[in-house]
């Protein structure tokens, strides 16, 4: 017998804001969790986001907290403001309009690699899942985090990339789907994590053991294929609050 999990049926039907808070919760879980730094954004496909506001942790965050914003930082509906450091998020909206979720936050191992201005290795197979190709390292980014002329030129360094290394400031990870960027943010942190274990035991370079026909493959994954993953992590947090999608 073939077994075919079906999402629908691994959690209830969850709005885009729903999911957005379920990403936000469940990634403070895996150590993003810089107090109130970290933006998540999804495109409404009209010109705003759905975008967390600032003043609130992501562990505490709710739906109704979540505001929408305009491409210059207007919030156009709620009730808190909006994130500081947002204008990273709206010049990638503005320049790639393709991007339906961006996530930015500063993760404890993957920030001390892009402050060290070096990419970490695939050290094993879980820390190269949700794909998103190569990890790029921008080391150009400089100027406060509000500041939009920084945040553009950062922009145009990423390119077409859908996961980054931001120098002196944290990680960005963009993807079709809140599903996709879960995933790529997990992996990104656990690959950073392993990667510096491993280097602490070892004397030499660091070498991945993996295939590069593996590597390659799985590379180009869109991050959507894996039923489950973003499913159990979703209820692990209601589990955690029963109410949040009360």
């Amino acid at each position: 017998m073939t077994f075919s999990p079906k999402p629908d049926k691994l959690i209830p039907d969850l709005s885009p804001q729903e999911e957005l808070v379920l990403l936000a919760r469940a990634l403070w879980r895996e150590g993003y969790d810089d107090h109130l730094a970290g933006h998540i954004t999804i495109n409404r496909g009209d010109g705003t986001l759905w975008c967390n506001p600032w003043l609130l942790h992501w562990e505490e965050l709710r739906p109704e907290h979540v505001i929408v914003i305009d491409l210059d930082g207007n919030v156009v509906e709620g009730d808190w403001p909006a994130p500081l450091g947002i204008p990273l998020h709206l010049e990638l909206h503005k320049a790639r309009p393709d991007v339906q979720v961006a996530m930015h936050s500063h993760p404890l191992y993957a920030t001390v690699w892009a402050n060290i201005g070096e990419v970490p290795p695939i050290m094993d197979q879980s820390s190269m899942l949700g794909g998103g190709g190569e990890l790029l390292l921008v080391d150009e980014y400089d100027g406060p985090v509000n500041d939009s002329n920084s945040a553009a030129a950062a922009i145009e360094t990423i390119g077409d990339a859908n996961l980054s290394l931001l120098a002196g400031h944290g990680v960005f990870v963009l993807g079709s789907t809140v599903r996709a960027v879960h995933q790529r943010a997990v992996a990104l942190e656990q690959r950073c994590q392993r990667a510096w274990h491993a280097r602490a035991i070892t004397d030499g370079p660091l070498q991945s053991k993996l295939p590069d026909s593996l590597l390659s493959r799985v590379s180009q994954s869109d991050g959507n294929g894996f039923i489950g993953f973003w499913e159990a992590a979703v209820r692990v947090e209601l589990r955690a609050d029963p109410t949040l999608l009360s």
